[in-house]
């Protein structure tokens, strides 16, 4: 890919690119996993993918879907119980998945503020399983009805993880494992706890030396904390478009645009941003950033384990393959 190693070594990228086109794999990793033990990043190192998570959130809501534990006219109401009492009685699965419930945001992206605050209204080590995520969840009030319009909505894809778990009975991280990794072959796909670092992993970092540990739940849910690596996000394309996961019809429901959002110049549909042709997922937090694309023959990918590293080389990538 030309220019990609000079802009690389320009912006000092840290992070790994590949590019799919017709039948060739272009793979690099620049920058390092671990800045203190200098472990250089690799092909097949796992990096946290932040908000790109909702992709798979949603095929895993659309799986069970598929078996009938769920619908997408599935109220809310009718698995939280008594819970979240904020959330209305309207407010619908498919509601959540389109980021058109009008529920409050725990973690609002209007808020104007730097990527790297501390957010978190509790300890980041109490957050480790979805059940746990009702205390931050709670006591946001409503934007708007549900369906009026589209607003981006974190607290909506960690509500999905919440009546996945319930809905099904199993903690939501193996739903994924079983309904989106083992069919799609993503074998270096998980959620993994961020103090517990594990061997090709790379830590996240929010300045030259100190790393996102204190930034973000220690252990993810339906709105982000995913890791995994660029062939595992290379699978899940081939996987999800070859009808592996999911069958084509419930694909292209997903991948259809469900709303404009003319200040990205994108449209949504259910999980997924959309452009022209392309179908596209995109995460960014402290010491995460990453985005994906996926159309017709082409599919890359920028995996960055700094908060900005992946623009700059993910809109050189665009520009190489529009």
């Amino acid at each position: 890919m030309e220019g990609i190693d000079a802009l690389a070594a320009e912006t000092g990228f840290s992070g790994v690119v590949r590019v799919d086109s017709g039948g060739r794999t272009f793979t690099r990793a620049y920058g390092f996993a671990h800045r203190g033990l200098r472990v250089p990043n690799t092909g097949g190192t796992r990096f946290a993918l932040a908000s790109g998570t909702k992709g798979v959130t949603a095929v895993t809501i659309a799986a069970l879907a598929e078996r009938g534990v769920l619908a997408l006219d599935t109220p809310a109401r009718a698995l939280l119980g008594d819970d979240l009492p904020l959330i209305g009685d309207a407010v619908t699965v498919e509601h959540l998945l389109a980021h058109r419930s009008g529920i409050g945001d725990y973690c609002d992206e209007e808020a104007d503020r730097p990527v790297t605050d501390h957010i978190l209204p509790v300890p980041v080590h109490e957050l480790a399983a979805t059940e746990d995520y009702l205390r931050v969840l709670d006591g946001h009030l409503s934007k708007f009805p549900p369906g009026q319009r589209f607003s981006y909505c974190n607290s909506g894809y960690v509500v999905l993880a919440l009546l996945a778990e319930r809905a099904a009975g199993r903690p939501f991280a193996d739903l994924v494992h079983d309904l989106v990794c083992v069919p799609a072959g993503m074998t270096d796909t998980a959620f993994l706890r961020s103090d517990e670092p594990a061997a090709g992993v790379a830590l996240g970092y929010v300045g030259e030396r100190r790393t996102n540990v204190f930034h973000l739940p220690v252990l993810g849910s339906g709105d982000g904390g995913i890791y995994s690596t660029a062939a595992d996000v290379h699978a899940f394309w081939t996987a999800l478009f070859a009808g592996r996961i999911v069958p084509p019809p419930r694909v292209r429901e997903m991948t259809a645009a469900h709303s404009d959002v003319p200040e990205e110049n994108l449209r949504y549909g259910l999980g997924f941003w959309l452009t022209g042709d392309a179908v596209q997922l995109e995460g960014y937090d402290a010491g995460v950033s990453f985005r994906t694309v996926h159309s017709g023959r082409t599919t890359w990918t920028v995996l960055s384990n700094t908060s900005e590293g992946a623009w700059p080389i993910a809109r050189r990538i665009a520009e190489l393959t529009a």
